[in-house]
Parts: structure tokens; sequence; C-alpha cells
């Protein structure tokens, strides 16, 4: 069942990643109604077409909207959000959580809503703001058949939505992307140092590994960012580091040991004390503070405020 352009939709969550998002859902003609903590981020997309509420609840209320997106900061502010909206949801809603939050939270969720007639799925996504903007994200579903077979038309606005099982299970398949994202990360920041401290030029290095086994997207993008010392935000520290301690829950709960994962869950716990809000990228900022002396490139470093 492919849904109509006339389903109303509130997004609830402007934020780095939600403003792009859900611009993509008013490009393709969706009536959306857009509420933000910070007032001025859900106005900014009124040009675009937006309806702008002053608190979720008045999203929902005077929406009438039957599609609700949460893209929030945490498991805890998308469990406060919903249990305020709750009361105003209309017969048979459903709430799609893009955040990235713990498995077990989402699980909570859905039993929530489906006890007050309610349909969930959570649909974290990837591919940082450049791929919200061009709407090439991937998402990963956790839903019923049905309920994924609704909304796939909603997502794919916004990306490539891929059902990963039920109810839970896109924030576990998030949660494998950022281990290997966060890993990454980490393992580049290592090759091009190691790289530059050997006399090789690292930007040579890079460019040689682009096509063999080693190439991935966090070598091209967060490898040049590295190279270029830009850690303006894209993914945030932040995010990652608490997304490290979310899959460690995860591999608790599953019964795995995750030894690297725990590595670099340090480096990012670390960074967040002094770069919480830097691309986490910045992981080579804390590979060189154990390395003194030792830095890639010559250029300043740019770092958000």
């Amino acid at each position: 069942m492919k849904p109509a352009l006339e389903t109303k939709i509130v997004f609830l969550g402007i934020g780095l990643m939600g403003k792009p998002m859900a611009r993509r859902l008013l490009a393709a003609a969706y009536p959306v109604t857009v509420w933000n903590r910070t007032y001025a981020k859900a106005a900014a997309l009124e040009p675009d077409g937006a309806k702008v509420a002053a608190t979720a609840l008045e999203a929902v209320q005077q929406s009438g909207a039957g599609v609700i997106i949460t893209m929030l900061e945490d498991g805890n502010a998308v469990a406060e959000v919903i249990q305020g909206i709750l009361p105003a949801l209309r017969a048979g809603s459903t709430v799609i959580d893009m955040s990235s939050i713990q498995q077990a939270q989402a699980q909570v969720l859905h039993a929530q809503l489906q006890a007050h007639g309610h349909q969930f799925m959570d649909a974290p996504v990837s591919g940082g703001v450049i791929g919200a903007e061009a709407g090439t994200l991937a998402i990963m579903a956790g839903a019923e058949m049905a309920v994924y077979q609704q909304m796939e038309a909603i997502l794919a606005t916004m990306g490539k939505p891929m059902r990963v099982s039920g109810p839970g299970t896109g924030q576990l398949a998030k949660l494998c992307n950022q281990l290997i994202v966060g890993g990454t990360i980490n393992i580049v920041a290592e090759a091009l140092l190691l790289a530059q401290a050997g006399g090789a030029d690292p930007a040579a290095v890079r460019q040689a590994l682009r096509g063999g086994f080693a190439e991935s997207r966090i070598l091209e993008v967060h490898g040049q960012r590295m190279l270029d010392r830009t850690f303006m935000p894209g993914g945030q520290v932040k995010s990652q580091a608490k997304d490290m301690e979310n899959i460690l829950l995860a591999a608790q709960d599953a019964g795995v040991s995750l030894p690297i994962t725990s590595l670099v869950s340090e480096v990012y716990r670390g960074l967040l004390q002094t770069y919480p809000h830097a691309d986490h990228s910045a992981a080579l900022l804390a590979l060189e503070q154990h390395n003194p002396g030792k830095r890639l490139g010559e250029q300043p470093d740019v770092l958000p405020n």
C-alpha cells in the first residue's frame, strides 16, 4: 500500500539531520508540520512550506496527521516526546522513530504504542548530513511487514529503506553500522598518521588505496577530512560516543564480547570531554594525543565553537 501525497506528517526534531530530512518530505509534496525545542530551527523550514508548531503536542493536535516522525537526540528524549503526544494521536497512527536509540528502548516504545492501538517503526539512518540533503540515506527499518509496506514510500523520499525484521531490529542494524563506522574511522586515522610518520605522503597513500580492498566511504570522506583537518560536524562525537555505548549494551544483551568496540568506545568517551560537537573523524585528534610530536599535515584544525 503506497500512501498518497496527501498523507499528513508531523516531524519532531529539526536538528542537524532532521532539517534536511524534513525538507526532502516537503520537496516531495507531503504536508509536514514541524517542531523543535529551539523554535527558530523549526521556523527555518517555513519558507519550504512547513507548518511550524510551538510544542510537539500542538504539532500533533493541529495537524491531524496520522504519521509522526521523531528525530531526536537519544532514547530518553524520544520516550519523553512520545509520552507527551500519546493522548493526542489519531486512532491507528504510525510513529516512525528515526533517531539512534537503544534496541531495548525501541521495543518498549513499540509495546507502548501497540497497547494504545498505534503502529511503530524504528528506522534509524546512516549517511550523515550529506546523505540527508541528497535523499540517499541508508534507512534501516524495524517493523511488521504491513507497517513497512504502508510507510515505504515516505521513507523512500529520504533515502534507501530496507526492512531488516521486526520492531527493534532497525536500531540493531544501525548499531552494526556505527560499529563499522566508528572502528573504520579510527583505523583510517592510524593508517594516515603511520603513512606520514614513516615518510610517505599521506594524501598520496590515501589515493593509492582507493579502488583496492581498503577502499570505503570512510576512507573517501573522513580520510579527506582528516587530511584537511576539517572537523565541522557531519556526524558528531557525542552521537558516535552514544552509539558506541549502545552497541556495548546490545552486545551484553546478546551475550557477545566485542573487544575492538570496547577500545573504540574509550576513544570517543575521551573525546566527549573536549570535542563533543566535532565530527567523529576527530578520532584523529585522540590518536595524536597518544603520539606526542606526531601530527597529520600542517594545516590548522577547523573545529566547531
